[in-house]
């Protein structure tokens, strides 16, 4: 299983930063998956966004419910994030991963989103 992140590096403030992952060697809809999006702000720890499940239910985190929508595109074996009214405080490397039987098997190798004008 492979996952790859892709979306633009540089975002204005104010917008909505949004990003897409590929999934490859395994379906987003296989039964008991987990597809995370996760971030990691320089020099900080990791920091959960928010996930959607393989039957296409989403859960967010309450810190950033307001601003975060998770989609999928089944079609494409995509997912994918919008985070709208960014801030410099939204600067992150950003990670898609897979949840499963307990913790995360997959990640892809992140990619560095700045948010500056």
């Amino acid at each position: 299983v492979q996952l790859q992140e892709s979306g633009p590096g540089l975002v204005k403030p104010s917008q909505t930063l949004a990003l897409t992952c590929t999934v490859s060697g395994g379906s987003i809809t296989t039964s008991s998956y987990l597809w995370f999006w996760i971030r990691q702000p320089p020099g900080k720890g990791l920091e959960w966004i928010g996930s959607i499940g393989y039957s296409g239910s989403t859960y967010y985190s309450p810190s950033l419910n307001s601003r975060t929508s998770i989609s999928r595109d089944t079609s494409k074996n995509q997912f994918t994030l919008q985070l709208s009214s960014v801030t410099p405080e939204d600067t992150a490397v950003y990670y898609c991963s897979r949840y499963y039987g307990g913790g995360m098997d997959y990640w892809g190798k992140g990619t560095l989103v700045t948010v500056s004008s």
